[in-house]
């Protein structure tokens, strides 16, 4: 993807919910494209720039509204039985990516910059002694008041959560990522392509003795996922985007700070305090801590999709380093 002699630097992306769905506009695929058109805009004005970037994303709403829809329909009609969880996992990264590699395709030719896109349909390995299936954690779907949460758990067995103020969600096991089983193909790829991977965080997979892989009904966290493949790949950033500018601790509290530079010790203090809401903002920090301990001297950056530029630059953002 390089333009000159320079080595540019690469970048793993994890794209959040918002860059994917706007608040207050309809769970359609129609609105969800024109929200990802605009997202494009801003990661096609990083490739300019000569970044190599590999691209993950989320898919706790749409996930949800599949397994929702095909539970509404073989109640219907018991001929249309509903597709296993990890199923509709592939599903919803098979449409989400076909989105973005379309509008981040146009949006990059748009820009006379020929470079291909691809999303590769991916399967992430997990361990089937994960702590996580005995304890779900991760949200996926739409937000319920806990009234509605209540008539879901009795009637349909749901394990439901409370998420950072915002209402109450389904929760499922959210194992830790072990391997992405397509990195081969990532690195034979990222020279000359734009890669889509892991999206959702990929699709669970166990690894069995024979070497094969059998899907689980879980959902791994595209944050981690995105560090998994940040680590396989050694990039120089792992770039968080959320909805947020920078990590806050005191976050929607008088006494509010916004951080520009941790440390991973720093991060870790204000992680035990519990400044970081599980399902949301935790994760991200998880991940970057994570990067940050791999690679010293590297760079883990959480931000929004809006300041991505600066944020590379070093100009926004909340930098997580090891020192």
């Amino acid at each position: 993807m390089a333009e000159s002699t320079e080595r540019f630097k690469k970048v793993v992306i994890a794209l959040g919910g918002n860059a994917l769905q706007e608040s207050g506009t309809p769970p359609t695929a129609e609105a969800q494209l024109d929200v990802v058109k605009k997202t494009c805009e801003y990661l096609a004005d990083l490739s300019c720039k000569g970044y190599e970037m590999a691209i993950v994303h989320g898919n706790g709403p749409q996930i949800g509204r599949i397994v929702l829809g095909q539970e509404i329909a073989s109640k219907q009609d018991p001929e249309l039985p509903a597709m296993p969880f990890d199923v509709s996992g592939a599903m919803s990264q098979g449409y989400i990516g076909y989105q973005i590699q379309q509008s981040l395709r146009d949006a990059l030719r748009n820009r006379n910059r020929n470079v291909p896109v691809v999303t590769i349909l991916t399967q992430v390995i997990v361990s089937e002694d994960d702590k996580a299936f005995s304890n779900p954690t991760k949200p996926i779907g739409p937000f319920y008041t806990e009234e509605e949460a209540r008539g879901l758990t009795e009637e349909k067995g749901y394990t439901m959560k409370e998420d950072a103020g915002r209402g109450w969600r389904r929760v499922v096991a959210s194992p830790t990522p072990k391997r992405i089983a397509e990195i081969d193909s990532v690195k034979r790829l990222w020279d000359t392509t734009i890669v889509i991977i892991a999206g959702g965080g990929g699709i669970p997979v166990i690894e069995n003795m024979d070497g094969s892989l059998t899907g689980v009904a879980a959902v791994i966290d595209k944050d981690l996922a995105a560090e998994c493949l940040a680590e396989d790949m050694e990039t120089d950033y792992l770039l968080i985007l959320t909805e947020v500018d920078k990590v806050s601790i005191n976050y929607k509290k008088p006494n509010q700070r916004d951080l520009s530079r941790i440390t991973v010790a720093e991060a870790i203090k204000y992680m035990e305090e519990g400044h970081f809401a599980p399902g949301s903002m935790l994760p991200k920090v998880m991940a970057a801590i994570t990067f940050a301990r791999r690679f010293p001297g590297k760079k883990a950056i959480i931000t929004s999709l809006s300041k991505a530029v600066e944020a590379l630059e070093g100009r926004e953002g909340t930098v997580i380093t090891m020192a």
